[in-house]
């Protein structure tokens, strides 16, 4: 039975999602969002459509959108940039950074099991009351050191994991962190395999990489855009030692595009497509092959997003 990625519009064959980008934010929606961080808010349906037809027009048919549950997601316009796009997105549950949530938010105060409940039905049922459901789930740390509401989310994330089978993403502030993670992964009983790390790119030093990727977990690099400008980009180098140590099979690559001076379609560089269509000719000219490319773009994302569907029948029951 081929293995399966759950979509906005839908679940569809792992090897049908081509090549994906794995960190992007189409949508960011929220009062605190609009107040406090106007540079990454996101909120229009049409731009965010501009965006990805760009993307589209490029070669690219999936994309991750990496927001998650309460922090300024939208289903529905989620759903219809998908279908107007025709690009595969699949949507996030979990939490972000608690600076995109107020303390008495009912999320910030529950504990692990009835967050993990919220999680499923994301997931399972439908996200904000919709039939939309989402393909992923999210963590979050703030560095090197392991906070309470980091341990109850990533206590909640290993439940609803252990219930669906999706897949996780996880956000390092600043590219720190990764390894106090990976063990309190291990501590959980989530096999690594199942983990993307996003963000360690910020961290350039190829030692932490080593020890990260030497773990078995898989990363997404992140920040090519804000080093289109630069003749030796530090992420094209990282990305390209690490491969020739072995690790190509545990790579992939997104934008992390959460500013609007990043889109192109609204007057910002280098746009979105951009990690499709010239960072890779960056990777090229270091040495990497086509078929490098095809894995980290295409073979590597199918694996790592692939969704166990017998054991998310076991959700069935708890909701």
């Amino acid at each position: 039975m081929p293995s399966i990625v759950r979509t906005v519009l839908g679940d569809i064959p792992s090897d049908q999602l081509g090549v994906t980008y794995m960190h992007e934010h189409l949508i960011i929606d929220s009062p605190i969002i609009s107040r406090d961080f106007s540079h990454i808010h996101l909120p229009s349906e049409s731009e965010a459509i501009a965006e990805a037809v760009l993307c589209r027009t490029a070669g690219v048919q999936t994309m991750v959108d990496c927001m998650p549950t309460g922090s300024g997601r939208s289903a529905i316009k989620l759903a219809a940039i998908s279908k107007a796009t025709g690009i595969n997105i699949v949507a996030t549950a979990g939490l972000h950074t608690d600076r995109y949530y107020l303390p008495t938010d009912e999320l910030e105060t529950m504990d692990s099991e009835h967050l993990a409940q919220v999680f499923v039905k994301d997931i399972e049922i439908g996200m904000e009351g919709t039939e939309f459901r989402a393909g992923q789930l999210k963590v979050v740390t703030s560095g090197s050191v392991i906070k309470d509401r980091d341990r109850r989310l990533f206590e909640a994330v290993a439940i609803a994991h252990q219930i669906t089978g999706a897949p996780i993403v996880s956000h390092c502030e600043h590219g720190t962190g990764a390894l106090e993670q990976i063990e309190l992964f291990t501590k959980l009983r989530i096999p690594v395999e199942k983990v993307t790390l996003s963000h360690t790119d910020k961290e350039n030093d190829f030692g932490y990489h080593r020890e990260i990727l030497s773990s078995g977990i898989n990363v997404e690099y992140d920040q090519s855009l804000r080093q289109s400008d630069q003749d030796e980009p530090p992420s094209a180098l990282l990305m390209k030692a690490m491969i020739d140590e072995g690790f190509i099979g545990q790579i992939m690559l997104g934008t992390d595009g959460a500013r609007r001076s990043l889109w192109s379609s609204l007057g910002g560089s280098p746009g979105l497509a951009w990690l499709f269509t010239s960072w890779s000719q960056r990777l090229m000219k270091l040495g990497l092959t086509q078929a490098q490319l095809d894995k980290i773009f295409i073979d590597n994302p199918a694996r790592t997003l692939a969704l166990d569907v017998n054991t998310s029948d076991k959700s069935r029951g708890i909701l």
